[in-house]
């Protein structure tokens, strides 16, 4: 069967058909979202608020470690989510608000509205990665999953990896 041999490794190099498309559509924008989405790296983030705010250290291994808190609930939370207003949907709604955010924070004088607007950010940002792979995987078969699953994910890694280093450049050369 087609679903055995992709078990054994045999199934299809790149989705075919239509499938294929809608695929290869998905990982342009997964891409553009996680270029975009890589020039928040943690450590320029911290910089920028001892910078602006003279956060001290442990306030700011505090706060990161919420965020990751509230960033692994989001996988969990994704899921209620979805069931309700459906995978394309949350991905949507929850990761445009999510950028939205992030853009407005440099615009926020006040260090504690920046931190918790950083809180529900990190609560919106990462429900659309299991709402992605759900989406992927329902709109190609079986054999071909795998196949989608790469093709999807290897150019959003490069994208995301490209962003800091632009940032960095960017960030010296200010």
């Amino acid at each position: 069967s087609p679903e055995g041999r992709a078990a054994a490794g045999e199934g299809p190099t790149a989705p075919r058909g239509a499938a294929g498309g809608i695929v290869y559509v998905l990982a342009g924008l997964f891409s553009r979202a996680a270029f975009g989405g890589g020039f928040i790296v943690q450590s320029m983030l911290a910089l920028w608020l001892f910078e602006r705010s003279q956060l001290s250290i442990g306030l700011a291994a505090t706060i990161f470690f919420w965020t990751g808190v509230l960033t692994a609930f989001s996988y969990l939370l994704a899921v209620r989510i979805a069931r309700r207003f459906g995978l394309i949907n949350t991905m949507v709604f929850t990761h445009l608000p999510a950028s939205i955010l992030l853009l407005l924070i440099p615009l926020i004088p006040d260090l504690s509205w920046v931190v918790a607007m950083l809180l529900v950010r990190s609560l919106l940002s990462q429900m659309d990665v299991p709402t992605r792979s759900s989406y992927v995987m329902a709109v190609v078969s079986p054999s071909e999953r795998a196949a989608a699953a790469s093709i999807t994910s290897v150019p959003r890694s490069l994208a995301s990896s490209i962003s800091p280093l632009l940032a960095g450049y960017l960030l010296q050369a200010s």
